[in-house]
């Protein structure tokens, strides 16, 4: 059998040779494992109980196409009347990325995706206490992967960026040394946080 030596993802380089130096010389660290960094991506998405399954396949094919990996159906713990949800059905979907797959999502994601989202002007910088950051996505169509149909419905999902960070600062820092086009504070923003 051949040795065939996989390639190094484009934004993890980045990562090993720009970044890490970067968040060391900012953060005051000497340790490189102390160096934050990218721990896996959730991509997930909401199902109504009152879909079919036919939808649910549907879905999970399209998040396949997205992520590039086989999805997983998730169903509802316990049974919920006002939601009309019963304990066992199918209730979303949802894929874990790591490793190769998850830095060239990311890569993607940042460098193709967002740009072409209309009347874009970054995200926003909010994180969720722990360094990690979640974005939510209304339609899947802005991914290259996915052929416009107008009949078919859209569907939205929820982008979950876990890193290693141990606070928002560090975590917010990381994504925006790999490139992640955060929204610029507005000056009143930006007066109420220095209050703070």
């Amino acid at each position: 059998m051949e040795n065939k030596k996989m390639s190094t993802p484009v934004l993890k380089k980045i990562y090993l040779e720009k970044v890490v130096p970067e968040l060391k010389k900012n953060l005051g660290v000497t340790n490189p494992h102390v160096v934050p960094n990218l721990e896996k991506i959730v991509i997930s998405s909401g199902i109504r109980s009152e879909n079919s399954k036919e939808w649910v396949q549907e879905v999970a094919k399209e998040i396949s196409k997205i992520s590039g990996q086989q999805p997983v159906i998730t169903r509802a713990r316990k049974s919920i009347a006002n939601f009309k949800l019963r304990e066992g059905q199918q209730n979303g979907v949802k894929v874990t990325l790591r490793g190769a797959n998850m830095w060239d999502f990311l890569y993607k994601f940042i460098g193709i995706v967002l740009p072409s989202i209309r009347d874009f002007r970054g995200v926003g910088t909010r994180m969720d206490g722990a360094g990690n950051y979640n974005f939510g996505v209304a339609d899947h169509t802005i991914f290259p992967e996915i052929t416009v149909d107008p009949g078919r419905k859209n569907i939205g999902m929820d982008i979950t960026i876990v890193t290693t960070a141990k606070d928002d600062k560090s975590g917010r820092e990381l994504l925006r040394l790999l490139g992640m086009p955060f929204r610029k504070p507005s000056q009143a923003a930006a007066t109420a946080e220095k209050q703070q």
